[in-house]
């Protein structure tokens, strides 16, 4: 049976808020369309360009950012590095001028309120989020390409396909729960090293180390930075950032002055349920407000859903000793294979799946890696993982504005909470008991998102997004 080759670095990216999907999937969608100028070596006779954004892309476009990203793309910064500071006078400058600089080096004109076009009543029928760049060239030929953000910062183009498996040969290739655990069983492997095997198909172990770490770091970096900042977030709805207040307050007159020093005032207050409890639900909010100010964050394995696998691993690290490297790489390992299987079975894009295709994933994520950090067996680790799908499905997504905010950032504290519930569980359980398989779980979560109504895919046009009063003025 054929499989698709998912390395842990394509479940966890590091991007710019608010939305993998929505933000970086653009984003990446115009540097593959710069890929393919350059490809064709005609870049330099671009005249105009024209952006489409269909269906779930348009409806809450202006909310995640979609025209931001692809004007950014098209200038050929890379969301990895690129200055978040710089976001507003770049955009400003592109309105004022009315010019683009094409991948850096071509300048055309470009109108971004003209060329930039938000199509609310049409979608493409392969995934709601598409998008097209439609090329004049100096001579007066033009061309289209088409692409489509598919979830998480996956990217395809239209027309050529979607297969991974010519890239690399894995020795333990999963499509399913049930093959993880056929090669746990054949090696006697946990499920974190059978995904480091996997892993060393692509590049050396230690280089894998290093770049898990860094992730790490990054995902320590935006707690650290959305705890010691305070204010309101943009877009109109002024909601206020309250991981700022929560840390000031469960943190006391301890001294800190950076990510470790904080981790260790944190353990400093004890292990109270409560005291603890309030953390998680700081580390989360934290996180998934920087997502909100266009912030750096890494998907986990989506931007909405970014502050659920930070904060049970924050959780891990400082309340559970799990404050070492190999600990911290475990951990993530474990949580990148099972966000892999879900995204092959079923979907990690809430414009297809809802909700609980991001905070639903990313629990299961969660709850798996931290099931087996603590000594969970393989079995009791796809069981957490399949706890905490089957309390959230059905989960809709109607975001209020089309903003990553309400409901969003409070459901990555509930998300995160609920991994942990699921992983204490399958810790003081019997898999074999078990109804429920994660295998079975999956594929009920892609049945539901099949008929969920659209109103309630990420299109801001049903649920909260119509039931509650609001009057955007930056919108």
């Amino acid at each position: 049976m054929s499989h698709e080759a998912i390395s842990i670095f394509d479940m966890f990216k590091i991007g710019i808020g608010p939305s993998s999907s929505h933000t970086l999937g653009p984003w990446k969608a115009a540097l593959s369309f710069l890929h393919s100028l350059e490809k064709k070596n005609i870049l330099q006779q671009v005249k105009g360009i024209e952006v489409l954004l269909y269906g779930s892309l348009a409806k809450t476009g202006v909310g995640h950012g979609s025209d931001i990203a692809v004007q950014l793309g098209l200038c050929g910064e890379d969301p990895v590095t690129f200055d978040v500071n710089n976001i507003t006078a770049r955009m400003d400058d592109i309105r004022n001028m009315k010019k683009l600089l094409l991948n850096g080096r071509h300048e055309i004109d470009f109108n971004p309120k003209e060329d930039i076009e938000f199509l609310f009543t049409e979608s493409l029928p392969f995934h709601p989020n598409g998008l097209s760049f439609l090329v004049t060239l100096q001579n007066g030929d033009g061309f289209a390409e088409t692409y489509y953000s598919i979830g998480g910062g996956f990217v395809v183009k239209e027309g050529e396909a979607n297969d991974r498996n010519g890239e690399v040969v894995l020795p333990f290739p999963t499509n399913t729960a049930v093959d993880l655990l056929h090669w746990c069983s054949r090696t006697g492997m946990n499920i974190s090293e059978v995904v480091m095997e996997n892993e060393n198909a692509w590049r050396p172990e230690q280089e894998t180390k290093t770049r898990v770490l860094a992730i790490w770091q990054m995902m320590k970096e935006c707690m650290y930075k959305g705890c010691h900042t305070k204010g309101i977030l943009p877009g109109g709805l002024f909601v206020k950032r309250r991981g700022y207040d929560l840390n000031k307050k469960l943190i006391q007159q301890r001294s800190y002055h950076d990510c470790d020093s904080w981790a260790n005032a944190i353990r400093q207050g004890g292990s109270d349920f409560k005291y603890i409890l309030d953390w998680v639900s700081c580390f989360a909010l934290a996180v998934n407000e920087e997502n909100a100010s266009f912030g750096r964050v890494v998907t986990a394995p989506t931007n909405g859903a970014s502050g659920v696998i930070p904060a049970v691993l924050q959780y891990y690290s400082i309340f559970c000793d799990g404050n070492t490297d190999e600990k911290i790489i475990r951990f993530l390992l474990t949580a990148s294979e099972v966000g892999s299987i879900f995204k092959k079975g079923a979907t990690i894009s809430a414009a297809m799946g809802g909700c609980q295709a991001e905070i639903g994933v990313s629990s299961a994520m969660a709850a798996a890696a931290l099931t087996e950090c603590m000594g969970g067996t393989q079995k009791q680790t796809l069981m957490a993982a399949e706890i905490a799908m089957e309390h959230h499905l059905g989960l809709t997504c109607d975001p209020i504005g089309g903003l990553v905010q309400i409901p969003c950032i409070e459901r990555n504290t509930m998300g995160a909470i609920k991994a942990i519930t699921a992983s204490q569980l399958a810790l003081q359980s019997t898999p074999d008991f078990a109804k429920v398989s994660l295998d079975a779980v999956i594929k009920t979560m892609w049945d539901t998102a099949l008929d969920m109504n659209s109103k309630y895919k990420e299109t801001s046009d049903g649920g909260l997004a119509i039931n509650i009063p609001i009057s955007l003025s930056e919108c």
